[in-house]
C-alpha cells in the first residue's frame, strides 16, 4: 500500500518535480556528512537512554555511535578538526538529554521512543502516512511529542515559527491520536534542540502549538500532495531553485 512521510511531503512542497525526481525515481542526491552522522548517532543515543539500561558512560556511547556512522562517509572528503569538535560536542550533549527533560518535565515517564507511525489517512482510499516519533512522554493524562533537532547553536524565532517544520510534529500528533484514539486536547508538541556549538541550555526543549486548525491546515497540505502526486503531475516550482538554501538539483543535468 502507498505510503508518504513527513520528508517526502516536504520534498513535495519544496518543489513538485524535485519530489519526482528523488521520491519517485529514487535519484539519490546526498550521501550524508559529517553533520548528519551526528545527527544520527546522538539521535540513537537518546533513544538508547531513554529505553534501556546503559553501562557505559554517556560520552563514550556516543562515540562509538559516531564512528560507527563516520566509518560509512568517504574518508577524503572529511574533515577532521570537524570530527574531533564533534566527539568532545556530542559527549556534552549526551550527558544532558535527561537532566534536560527531568527539569523540563515536573513528574513523567517515557511511553515510548522511535515510536511507529503507520496510520490510514482519511479521504484518501489508499495512503497510509509513515512517520517515526523520536520521543512521547505521558505525564497524567496528558502526552507530550518530542522530536530531536541537533543543529549548531541553535534556532531564531522564525525557524521556530516554520509552518513546514512544525507541520512535522502536527502531523505526528494527529496520527498518534488516531492510532490510540487519545484525545488531541491531552496531547503536546515540542521540539528538543541538541545544540552543538552553543555555550548554554545545550539541551532546549520548546513546546509548539497544535491546535485543531493547525492540524486542519497539515492535513489540507497533506491531502493537496497526494492528489498531485497520484495525478501524475510534476510541475517545477522555480521558487524553490534559489532561494532559502536553494535546490540540491539547481543546474544539474537532471534540472536545468
Amino acid at each position: 500500500m502507498p505510503h508518504i512521510s513527513y520528508s517526502e511531503l516536504k520534498n513535495w512542497h519544496h518543489c513538485p518535480f524535485y519530489h519526482k525526481l528523488v521520491n519517485i525515481n529514487k535519484l539519490k542526491v546526498f550521501e550524508g556528512n559529517e553533520y548528519t552522522a551526528f545527527g544520527t548517532a546522538l539521535h540513537s543515543v537518546c533513544e538508547d537512554l531513554l529505553t534501556e539500561e546503559v553501562s557505559v558512560p554517556k560520552p563514550e556511547l556516543f562515540n562509538q555511535k559516531f564512528r560507527d556512522e563516520i566509518k560509512k562517509l568517504k574518508s577524503e572528503e572529511l574533515n577532521k578538526k570537524l570530527i574531533i569538535d564533534m566527539f568532545e560536542q556530542g559527549g556534552k550533549l549526551s550527558e544532558q538529554v535527561l537532566p534536560s527533560l527531568e527539569k523540563y518535565f515536573d513528574d513523567c515517564e517515557v511511553f515510548m521512543a522511535e515510536e511507529k507511525l503507520y496510520e490510514p489517512i482519511s479521504g484518501t482510499d489508499d495512503y497510509l502516512f509513515k512517520g517515526y516519533v523520536d520521543l512521547i512522554i505521558k505525564e497524567g493524562d496528558d502526552y507530550h511529542i518530542i522530536d530531536w533537532k541537533t543543529c549548531s547553536w541553535g534556532w531564531d524565532s522564525r525557524k521556530k515559527s516554520d509552518k513546514m517544520i512544525i507541520y512535522q510534529l502536527i502531523l505526528y500528533k494527529h496520527f498518534f491520536c488516531q492510532k490510540y484514539d487519545i484525545d488531541p486536547k491531552n496531547v503536546h508538541t515540542h521540539f528538543g534542540l541538541l545544540k552543538r556549538t552553543s555555550k548554554k541550555n545545550i539541551v532546549e526543549l520548546f513546546k509548539v502549538t497544535s491546535g485543531q486548525k493547525r492540524i486542519d491546515n497539515a492535513l489540507e497540505l497533506l491531502h493537496k500532495a497526494i492528489q498531485t502526486i497520484k495525478s501524475g503531475v510534476h510541475i517545477k516550482n522555480k521558487l524553490s531553485c534559489t532561494s532559502g538554501y536553494g535546490c540540491d538539483l539547481y543546474k544539474t543535468k537532471h534540472c536545468n
